[in-house]
């Protein structure tokens, strides 16, 4: 039990969220304390039920921003101890090393050659893992996609789901944070690259290919498919003089 001292302290330092995406709100809250050092590594979270009191929330909506914190690798449970303040938080490393990646010379090439490495393994776990929910929220996606470039869009967030879905089926929480983290680096250029006069109608084949192979559990042929996408996105990017620089963007 938590003593008038430490309920005081910890009621210090949190405040009551708006109970709108409440979940979202004491995420992004607890992350704000990380990045600020009132919370630093090692640290003890307090436990769910005085982060409840002091959010004024209910105790579910903090459980689930404690596994969106921990899937994001800002957390780490230990069994019978609590929950801690991660060594190194995913994220932060991810988005550090890629800002100063991105910003050399052929350091867009360096993270295409990242996905590589990464996506077809992504692809052959999905095939594995995903849940008929998952497959069935990838074809509504795959579903949107194709009506967005129907009418004429490019269909990039569509685009963006697709692949963010395909590495949430893969159940690796830190390849999952990888691949978050370094979509927002793809996404301009992403919206550039499906204006490529076939690029939309050739990524869409290749998404129903993908899923074809998932939903048959088929792992080698899902990873296949994805080194096949990708080497469709790596020819036309070289044809139109995207990525071969630090100023160059990549897409997915």
């Amino acid at each position: 039990m938590a003593s008038p001292k430490t309920k005081k302290k910890t009621a210090a330092l949190f405040k009551p969220v708006k109970k709108t995406k409440v979940y979202e709100e004491i995420v992004a809250k607890i992350k704000e304390m990380i990045e600020k050092g009132q919370f630093k590594t090692g640290d003890r979270l307090p436990v769910e039920r005085e982060l409840a009191e002091v959010f004024r929330v209910s105790r579910s909506s903090v459980r689930e921003a404690i596994r969106s914190l921990e899937t994001q690798g800002f957390l780490e449970s230990r069994q019978g101890d609590g929950t801690y303040i991660a060594m190194y938080p995913v994220e932060s490393l991810v988005n550090t090393l890629a800002t100063e990646i991105s910003s050399q010379k052929d350091g867009q090439i360096e993270l295409f050659e990242m996905r590589r490495i990464i996506e077809p393994q992504l692809a052959y776990l999905a095939a594995e893992r995903a849940t008929d929910e998952e497959i069935v929220q990838m074809e509504k996606t795959l579903s949107l996609q194709k009506q967005q470039v129907l009418r004429g869009e490019s269909g990039a967030e569509a685009d963006k789901q697709f692949h963010h879905q395909l590495a949430a089926a893969a159940r690796n929480r830190f390849l999952l944070q990888i691949v978050e983290s370094s979509m927002d680096f793809f996404m301009e250029s992403r919206d550039c690259f499906l204006q490529v006069d076939g690029r939309p109608e050739k990524s869409i084949r290749r998404h129903r290919e993908l899923l074809d192979s998932i939903e048959v559990r088929d792992p080698e042929g899902a990873a296949q498919v994805m080194r096949e996408h990708l080497t469709d996105i790596e020819d036309s990017l070289f044809k139109i003089g995207v990525g071969k620089t630090g100023g160059g963007k990549q897409v997915s």
